[in-house]
């Protein structure tokens, strides 16, 4: 990960398994990734109500962009960290890997390229531009911002790595396209500017078969004003970029959760504006800490990241639930679906397939449980009603409540140390591994589970968050109960 190192034992090297990968599945590690990878890509492209008026549509391409340096340090360096939402010239993903003799390493690079539309109006034997116009059949064409998917692969012996770095050009040519619309009323002209980057692949042999490996994305391409504005400047930028790393022979380590034995040398990896996760199925060799493909997002994402199946397609939103944007969508006057389907192709595409949609594929966006932990509530809630029963509520106090965390009972006031799984939850609890927190109450989930309200003691808004019920949420197995005499500095093998 980009700061700290973990603690941990490490098995010799030279003893370590090479992982036993059939190529075929090697092959297809990148297929078994696209539909996430696509979320990545598009993600916030067009949001609801998918409308160029609406006002989340004028801030757009947030994730990913990479600009020449002079653009982005004309006030200074930047400053690195795992989140890909600040503007950077460079990305960077380090990772382990296991490999077998003969492995092939294989990344792809994924971005979008800005496609200004550009609408424009015959008028007095003459073109002018315009913000829309409306041909004689009635349909609206808008000026807007789009978007063309690119992509660069590499492939590379894993041992030629270690005689030294390899690089391959990236980018995108510049280029113009006209559209005449009909009855000589106009035309639509969409222009590219050219976009330029490396991408460079390293790696460094840390034991007989386990390396780390270097994967680099740079923007190389000039800049015509480091004092133009983010809008302008977007022209020649890579947008939501990202990297798919796979191969034949080569096995990746979770660095969420890496093996025990791998801890300190997963605390090593620098990861700066890019956040490496294992993608596709997980290893049978080591559970799910390691895995066969990696993707490196500028999003935060867990382990083997999936899109849920019920899911019908892209709503350029993935943290949203698929049944409330359908139902939204479903809700747009007449008006504003002519607006949205004039704006932009994929927002014509999701209009489509939402007033198409078969009830019974509707009816499956209405939710899935996937996975509950056992319910294991401690005395004297064993025998309760169910929670539509009517007291079912008679009884819980979240503020004075108490759970047994490791056979002493926490509750409000109590003073605790976090310690968040590493497989299973949310991908960002792992940054407040080994912080001290206090906690504010206790609440019982209807399915039967327990989550603990808790507050930062190094938060300075702490109090305030306490004040309108802003709190982290931990089950009980992720916290450990700290004594008055405990200290408050955070133990060591933190992630």
């Amino acid at each position: 990960m980009s700061e700290g190192s973990v603690e941990g034992g490490m098995a010799p090297a030279a003893t370590r398994d090479a992982p036993d990968l059939p190529p075929e599945r090697a092959r297809n590690g990148f297929e078994q990734l696209s539909a996430v990878a696509d979320a990545v890509l598009y993600e916030g492209y067009l949001l609801y109500p998918y409308r160029r008026s609406s006002a989340k549509n004028r801030v757009r391409w947030q994730f990913g962009v990479l600009f020449p340096r002079a653009w982005v340090e004309r006030d200074g360096p930047v400053v690195p960290g795992v989140s890909g939402s600040a503007d950077s010239w460079y990305q960077q993903t380090e990772c382990l890997l296991i490999r077998q003799p003969g492995a092939t390493l294989r990344v792809r690079l994924r971005y979008l390229q800005l496609q200004r539309k550009q609408v424009e109006e015959t008028g007095h034997g003459r073109l002018r531009e315009v913000e829309s116009l409306r041909t004689d059949d009635g349909t609206v064409h808008l000026t807007f911002d789009e978007a063309v998917p690119c992509e660069v692969d590499i492939a590379v012996p894993l041992d030629d790595l270690l005689q030294g770095e390899r690089s391959v050009a990236a980018g995108a040519a510049a280029g113009t396209g006209i559209e005449a619309l009909p009855s000589g009323a106009g035309r639509v002209v969409r222009r590219r500017e050219e976009v330029r980057a490396d991408l460079t692949v390293g790696a460094e042999r840390l034991g007989q078969n386990l390396f780390r490996l270097r994967v680099r994305t740079t923007h190389t391409g000039p800049v015509q004003d480091p004092r133009a504005t983010r809008e302008k400047a977007l022209g020649g930028a890579l947008i939501a970029a990202h990297t798919l790393i796979g191969g034949d022979g080569v096995e990746f380590v979770s660095l969420i959760d890496p093996p025990e034995d791998l801890r300190a040398h997963a605390g090593t990896c620098r990861n700066e504006f890019t956040f490496p996760v294992l993608g596709g199925e997980p290893s049978t060799s080591r559970a799910d800490a390691t895995g066969h493909v990696l993707l490196s997002s500028p999003i935060i994402l867990p382990d083997h990241p999936q899109v849920a199946p019920e899911s019908p397609g892209d709503l350029h939103d993935a943290a949203e639930i698929d049944e409330i944007l359908t139902l939204r969508t479903m809700l747009l006057t007449d008006e504003e679906k002519r607006e949205a389907r004039a704006t932009d192709p994929r927002a014509a595409a999701i209009l489509d397939r939402v007033d198409t949609m078969p009830p019974e594929v509707f009816a499956r966006l209405h939710g899935a449980v996937r996975s509950l932990a056992p319910a294991n509530p401690s005395p004297p809630f064993t025998e309760r009603p169910a929670w539509w029963q009517e007291g079912a509520d008679d009884g819980l106090a979240p503020s004075t409540d108490t759970v047994l965390v490791d056979g002493v009972p926490v509750g409000g006031g109590s003073r605790v140390r976090l310690r968040p799984r590493g497989r299973g939850a949310d991908a960002q609890d792992m940054f407040l591994a080994g912080r001290t927190a206090e906690v504010a109450a206790v609440f019982h989930d209807v399915d039967g589970s327990v989550h603990l309200a808790v507050t930062l003691d190094d938060d300075p808004a702490a109090e305030l968050h306490s004040w309108y019920g802003r709190f982290h949420y931990f089950r009980p197995d992720e916290l450990e109960p700290l004594q008055p005499t405990d200290s408050d500095t955070p133990a060591s093998g933190g992630r």
